[in-house]
């Protein structure tokens, strides 16, 4: 393969979006990775310059190829291989919906019952549904 192209699944291992390889290959199977708006399977190549998309709940995330890598580098130089171009409102979801995650508990309480404990998942749950899906629009 020609030193300025690269496989989707081993360059987004490679410049750190997923943790292995095996991951980048099944989120571009189920549809979650685009190259320039067309839906991506493991082997498509990118170029420097294509524009990648990948969704990763809540966020659609948009990262532009500057250097296409096959082999992992060290987080300090990521930035030389990507630019993200992600929409400011998409990084505003990922910031409510990490805000969201968060439930207080008063000092000295202690550890939640169990019935506490299942209370705050379903509160949790109930609204990160309601983040992702705007009834609305």
């Amino acid at each position: 393969m020609p030193a300025n192209e690269a496989r989707i699944d081993k360059w987004l291992w490679a410049v750190r979006l997923y943790k292995t390889r095996t991951l980048a290959a099944d989120a571009c199977k189920n549809g979650r990775i685009k190259i320039n708006g067309a839906l991506a399977k493991p082997s498509r190549t990118v170029k420097a310059g294509d524009m990648v998309e990948v969704r990763k709940a809540p966020v659609d995330y948009r990262f532009r190829v500057r250097q296409p890598i096959e082999n992992r580098v060290g987080a300090k130089l990521v930035p030389d291989a990507l630019e993200d171009c992600t929409p400011s409102d998409q990084l505003e979801l990922l910031r409510m919906a990490r805000a969201g995650a968060f439930v207080s508990r008063d000092r000295g309480a202690g550890r939640p019952t169990k019935k506490e404990r299942r209370d705050m998942e379903d509160f949790q749950a109930e609204q990160s549904f309601c983040d992702v899906f705007d009834m609305e629009d």
